[in-house]
């Protein structure tokens, strides 16, 4: 049984519904975090029995942030990082992936959600070289989140924007378009975009995040690789493109490309 989580903020933690699912937690729970409850667990066990290739998804989904962060930190020099919808934290969040490689790296995690909230402000400890801060702000209100931003990191410097997994809570495409298109017009040239999604390309997975957005939790879009490269429009895609996540500069080739999932994403440079 696993234990339930606790929060360190009261204020926060007066503010989560523990009866109904909660997108985050169940995603730390295929992830194998302890910061979910009973109806988290019984959700995704429920998830994963129509569509069992989530856990791996999420699982390759990790993996590709942790090797976007150590490119862009190690090859491409980049020092800061804007990570919105970052959800709970986890092993190996961006800061920690980012400062092992370059200790003086600054981030900003950007999230509205107030289980979120009451776990960053406790958990995400920097190096003493850097920075890790947390702004609470939406994604549907991107200039507030520039404008915060400004503060604590230099949008005269390249900045690497973090989408990740968040896109598919807007559920009008042209409007996930907009915001990211309004993010990144803030960002200087050098900047860069990381972001994947998952994709409806299987019928199982169609039908588990159908009976999952019937739940109660706020619903989730999946879109095609088509729709998730047209976010990268108007930016310099790095090799090998949008891809599976797990095919996105694997670590380990001796054994052939791992196999695919069906969360694409991509990491693309702002001319």
């Amino acid at each position: 049984m696993t234990d339930e989580p606790s929060y360190p903020d009261a204020a926060a933690r007066a503010a989560i519904d523990i009866t109904v699912p909660h997108s985050a937690r169940i995603w730390n729970y295929w992830l194998g975090g302890k910061d979910n409850y009973e109806v988290d667990r019984v959700a995704g066990d429920a998830f994963r029995d129509v569509f069992p290739g989530i856990v791996d998804g999420a699982r390759a989904a990790r993996y590709f942030l942790a090797r976007a962060v150590r490119h862009l930190a190690g090859e491409e020099g980049v020092r800061q990082f804007l990570d919105i919808g970052t959800g709970l934290p986890n092993v190996d969040n961006t800061h920690e992936i980012a400062q092992r490689v370059a200790p003086e790296s600054k981030v900003v995690y950007v999230d509205n959600d107030p289980l979120v909230l009451a776990h960053a402000r406790a958990l995400l400890v920097s190096s003493p070289e850097g920075s890790a801060d947390y702004l609470h702000a939406d994604l549907f209100e991107p200039d507030s989140i520039v404008e915060q931003a400004k503060a604590i990191l230099d949008f005269d410097q390249p900045v690497a924007l973090m989408l990740m997994g968040i896109l598919g809570h807007v559920e009008d495409y042209d409007q996930a378009r907009a915001i990211v298109k309004e993010l990144v017009a803030a960002l200087p040239s050098g900047s860069y975009l990381v972001h994947y999604d998952s994709t409806g390309t299987s019928e199982e997975y169609l039908a588990a995040i159908g009976r999952y957005n019937e739940g109660g939790s706020v619903p989730y879009i999946l879109r095609s690789p088509a729709e998730i490269a047209r976010f990268f429009d108007g930016l310099e895609l790095l090799d090998p493109g949008v891809v599976s996540c797990s095919r996105w500069r694997p670590d380990a080739l001796a054994w052939g490309l791992p196999d695919e999932v069906h969360q694409y994403g991509g990491v693309a440079r702002k001319p």
